[in-house]
């Protein structure tokens, strides 16, 4: 579950950016939506404990996550949140699973080499294990990110614009992928997008859209 009351946050030289309260049961789907710049994806950001709210709270699978601080913040995100950024940040100089157990060592835990090899192949990418990113395509490189983002099974899944260079049926077959895996793991999904098409693929999801919010805040 997610839960958010009065967040403000502001970067340095700019006014605070007030963000709309949220309310997502465990294993809810919300999509952040608007056009790029409107704050998506600096909620992502404040639900993950990657940054510190000005003002406001916000609860995330139970943990306020403000009244967490440095290393007790990393391992609590490490081990709760599966985060899949716009940039998928693997490593060419791991394998496909080394850039997996980073996220044990992340979490402080010991490499779990079963795991790993198990969540590969629930994802159908068993076979690239041993390959460097860089032989990759694209697309199996979204699911090997994904594969890091759900291999501690986390009670939070965040993507941010996961669909955004992908085309029709790239982005079927990813956000299928992603609620077939929140499903999995009865996770609570957030998806900031500005893509029409996830709309209409998550039609039963809650909805945020930011520029509506801002233009309320505005008047």
């Amino acid at each position: 579950m997610i839960e958010s009351r009065g967040l403000q946050y502001a970067y340095p030289g700019h006014a605070p950016l007030g963000l709309a309260d949220v309310s997502v049961p465990q294993g809810g789907t919300l999509l952040l939506r608007g056009p790029s710049g409107s704050g998506k994806s600096t909620w992502l950001a404040l639900a993950a404990g990657l940054l510190t709210p000005g003002a406001g709270e916000i609860v995330v699978a139970g943990q306020s996550v403000g009244a967490l601080r440095g290393a007790a913040r990393d391992a609590w995100r490490a081990r709760h949140i599966g985060f899949l950024p716009q940039q998928l940040h693997l490593s060419d100089a791991l394998t496909v699973a080394d850039n997996l157990a980073l996220a044990h060592f992340a979490a402080g835990l010991p490499v779990d080499r079963a795991a790993v090899a198990e969540v590969l192949d629930a994802l159908d990418i068993g076979a690239l294990g041993r390959r460097r990113p860089r032989q990759l395509s694209g697309g199996q490189a979204q699911r090997v990110a994904l594969a890091r983002a759900v291999l501690l099974r986390p009670r939070v899944i965040l993507a941010d614009e996961p669909t955004a260079s992908l085309d029709d049926d790239a982005c079927k077959a990813a956000l299928s992928l992603l609620h077939r895996s929140a499903k999995a793991l009865e996770a609570t999904l957030v998806i900031a997008t500005h893509d029409a098409r996830v709309r209409d693929a998550l039609p039963h999801a809650q909805e945020l859209d930011f520029a509506a919010t801002r233009a309320e805040r505005v008047a």
